[in-house]
């Protein structure tokens, strides 16, 4: 039997690193914990209305009576869901629900008695005591925070997540033998377009087995799902346990499909699986406006030394870029 012996170091935190991957469990995490504090909240105080009654009993308050399908439409929730939460504000005697008289399947909700008075009285106690908490914990970013997640809801409205993940047809390849080829063609192409092939260039591109992968270095293609290799980027040893990003290009036919951004962030996800990210770096031109934008928005930052130390390399070295971490 082995004995625990506690490290001390820093928790991590998988939904953060895992960013955008785990949005929806980032965002479920998020809603629990405000929940959890509304719902003790509401222990101290039983007049507070209870979370899962809360939307709708606002929603009535603020827009009057309604069906169980217009309270449904109001709180973005399911039918079944709306059925539930105007139950459970009958069951206390905040809601009642009256069947029209020409089809008792049609059900209007409204507020009883009891629920108006609770509701004018909870307008001049708590209500404005949790807005002012939720503001002062949104102190600085409240409006764009919420204007955001208003655009989040929009987006999901116009197009589910399950939809644009259909329409996400790349993937990730390494390397093999066979896609020399085309890691010597994309590349060539980008490079000729815009400067010309160096030295170093044709050692790389003519030799990547030899010249990065012998040596402990990876290669990796995006692809569509009907095999056509669209880019590709290396993970190419240096000096000093310093690893160099480069080779990165798209072929033209396929930029504006997101190909390179797809194939930037699996290259880092590649390079933290193998612990090079503390030492990963890149160098690159200014003409390349597009590229140092996306290497920025990635974690990359400039740096004067490495363009000293691994800029000389390439003619065309102007800028050295270092990696700090995923801003996602």
């Amino acid at each position: 039997m082995h004995e625990y012996i506690p490290i001390d170091m820093d928790p991590q935190d998988i939904l953060s690193d895992l960013g955008p991957l785990a949005l929806g469990s980032r965002l479920k995490r998020l809603s629990e914990r405000l929940l959890a504090d509304a719902s003790r909240i509401h222990r101290d105080d039983p007049e507070v209305v209870p979370p899962g009654q809360f939307p709708l009993v606002a929603a009535l308050d603020r827009y009057g009576p309604m069906s169980v399908n217009d309270a449904a439409a109001t709180l973005g929730i399911s039918q079944p869901a709306a059925t539930r939460a105007a139950a459970e504000a009958t069951k206390v005697g905040l809601v009642e629900a009256r069947s029209a008289a020409d089809d008792r399947r049609f059900r209007t909700l409204s507020l009883t008695a009891r629920g108006r008075e609770r509701v004018a009285e909870l307008k001049r106690s708590n209500w404005p005591r949790v807005e002012a908490a939720a503001r002062e914990l949104l102190d600085g970013f409240a409006d764009e925070l919420l204007a955001h997640l208003a655009t989040l809801e929009a987006r999901l409205e116009e197009r589910s997540l399950r939809d644009r993940y259909d329409r996400v047809s790349l993937r990730i390849v390494p390397y093999r033998e066979e896609l020399a080829g085309a890691f010597l063609d994309i590349n060539r192409e980008w490079i000729e377009s815009m400067y010309s092939m160096e030295p170093h260039d044709r050692e790389v591109l003519e030799n990547p087995g030899e010249s990065i992968i012998e040596p402990g270095g990876h290669i990796l293609f995006v692809e569509d799902m009907d095999g056509a290799i669209l880019g590709t980027c290396a993970l190419e040893p240096k000096q000093d346990g310093y690893t160099e990003l480069s080779k990165m290009g798209v072929r033209s036919e396929a930029r504006g499909r997101g190909a390179g951004e797809f194939l930037l962030r699996a290259t880092l996800e590649r390079a933290r699986e193998l612990g090079l990210r503390d030492r990963l770096f890149l160098v690159a031109n200014r003409k390349g406006a597009a590229a140092l934008h996306l290497y920025e928005k990635v974690g990359f930052v400039h740096d004067d030394e490495l363009l000293a130390r691994f800029g000389p390399q390439y003619e065309r070295a102007e800028v050295a870029m270092r990696f700090v971490g995923c801003t996602r």
